[in-house]
């Protein structure tokens, strides 16, 4: 993969919907088994003890709002007619290939939001 890979277009979609490198593994545990239906409990434990159960659902309530999840009496599957799934598979790309790179654009992506939101509440003079 070259860096072309990490279009605009892709980052937006980091930005937008890739909070963390732990929400990325679970989404991408969800594209990879696309006809499998998993609970949060069932989901966490097939990503292992490095992610809290609160953060799962979190993660899982915020990618079915954003279309990339189905939900279904509290079992959750990955919509592959999503229109964002072109881009889930890109991750993926950029996971198995680049993971140094992934995690460095979704920490900084994730920093810059930090800092916009602090300059909104610095004074200016006028």
């Amino acid at each position: 993969m070259e860096d072309f890979e990490f279009s605009p277009e892709f980052c937006k979609f980091i930005q937008a919907s890739i909070p963390a490198v732990d929400a990325a593994e679970l989404l991408l545990l969800f594209h990879s088994r696309p006809e499998e239906w998993f609970s949060a409990e069932a989901a966490s434990a097939r990503l292992g003890p490095g992610i809290a159960i609160g953060a799962v659902r979190k993660y899982l309530a915020d990618f079915e709002a954003r279309g990339l999840l189905a939900a279904s009496e509290g079992r959750y599957r990955f919509r592959v007619d999503s229109a964002l799934a072109q881009f889930v598979a890109r991750l993926e790309q950029a996971y198995t290939q680049r993971p140094v790179t992934l995690v460095r654009i979704i920490y900084a992506l994730r920093d810059s939001k930090i800092q916009s939101f602090a300059d909104a509440f610095k004074l200016r003079r006028g």
